[in-house]
């Protein structure tokens, strides 16, 4: 009677195992994918006027990696950012970019603050990106 106990507890656990693993393979499958997009995307935000000044690669269960891109405010004023949107309709990734860019500046301008150099904009590509834009050098990261 223990042997059938234990035979059905190695085989739960052994289940629980393969589970796990798919659904990691899964995810870090889908995350792969999701950085080869956003790969395709550096250049054109280059082209933009966001340069990239630092770039970084995590692996775990799902890899990720990290971008930080500069730019001067001149080069994205509200026109310009509208510009950039319209050209880019069909493109989620970069409306994900400029529309964060364009929210940045509209919650800043509300502040009354002092519009500082640089623009700094930071992606981390993982199962779910995250975009985070800088206007000035933070001085906490």
């Amino acid at each position: 009677m223990i042997d059938k106990i234990m035979r059905g507890l190695q085989d739960v656990t052994e289940a629980f195992r393969e589970q796990t693993t798919n659904i990691g393979e899964g995810a870090k499958a889908r995350t792969e994918k999701l950085i080869e997009d956003w790969l395709q995307v550096f250049p054109k935000l280059e082209i933009y006027g966001l340069e990239i000044t630092s770039f970084a690669l995590g692996v775990a269960l799902s890899p990720s990696i990290e971008v930080e891109l500069v730019g001067k405010h001149e080069l994205f004023t509200k026109e310009r950012i509208k510009e950039i949107i319209d050209a880019n309709r069909k493109n989620t990734i970069l409306l994900s970019v400029f529309n964060t860019i364009n929210t940045a500046y509209s919650f800043h301008r509300k502040t009354y603050a002092t519009l500082r150099e640089p623009l700094i904009v930071k992606i981390k590509v993982k199962l779910s990106p995250e975009i985070q834009v800088f206007i000035g050098e933070p001085m906490i990261q």
